[in-house]
């Protein structure tokens, strides 16, 4: 089986994906780690990257190639990305939501990851919540132009969708898994 988790920034995509996989004893795949990186080798950061992105479609459509190859060759698997549901439409879609201000309490915490690559490693809440929406925008501009993909946020594209605002990360894995078993009998 294979699982897609989309969803906005901060509400607990990749977090949730690597437990979930964890728990399946799938491999996890995070299309947006692979973005950071693809971003890094080019020396910058992911909000530079996404904004090149509105104008040079490769940003995008190197990583949507991974997505479409990884679904030819292995059949179980957690992945991580935006447009993952579209690229692999046999997939059990996941879409995860959150309220904008918890949103960034999270991506502030995330931020204390040294690892992260990002330029609002020191920005506020407010500052964050900003960020995400321009994100959002950005992304849902460069998906419409590439692929005419109207609203990746439309929960018709997806099988389950959850809000993640009042859940731990723990109910958000097992009210999926419990969704996956039910689609897989």
């Amino acid at each position: 089986m294979i699982i897609t988790i989309s969803g906005v920034a901060g509400s607990g995509k990749t977090t949730v994906g690597k437990i979930l996989a964890e728990k399946l004893g799938y491999k996890f795949y995070d299309i947006g780690t692979l973005r950071k990186q693809m971003a890094k080798a080019r020396g910058m950061t992911i909000e530079e990257f996404n904004k090149l992105g509105e104008t040079d479609s490769s940003t995008d459509k190197d990583a949507d190639a991974f997505t479409i190859n990884l679904a030819k060759t292995e059949k179980d698997f957690v992945m991580q990305g935006r447009t993952a549901y579209h690229f692999i439409p046999h997939s059990v879609k996941i879409y995860l939501t959150v309220s904008p201000q918890i949103a960034a309490e999270r991506v502030v915490m995330d931020n204390l990851n040294p690892e992260r690559n990002s330029a609002s490693k020191t920005a506020t809440v407010e500052q964050i919540e900003k960020l995400c929406k321009d994100r959002d925008n950005s992304d849902m501009l460069r998906y419409r132009k590439i692929y005419g993909i109207e609203n990746f946020a439309d929960p018709k594209n997806y099988d389950l969708v959850l809000d993640t605002t009042n859940l731990s990360v723990n109910q958000v894995v097992n009210k999926i898994l419990a969704y996956a078993k039910s689609k897989s009998n």
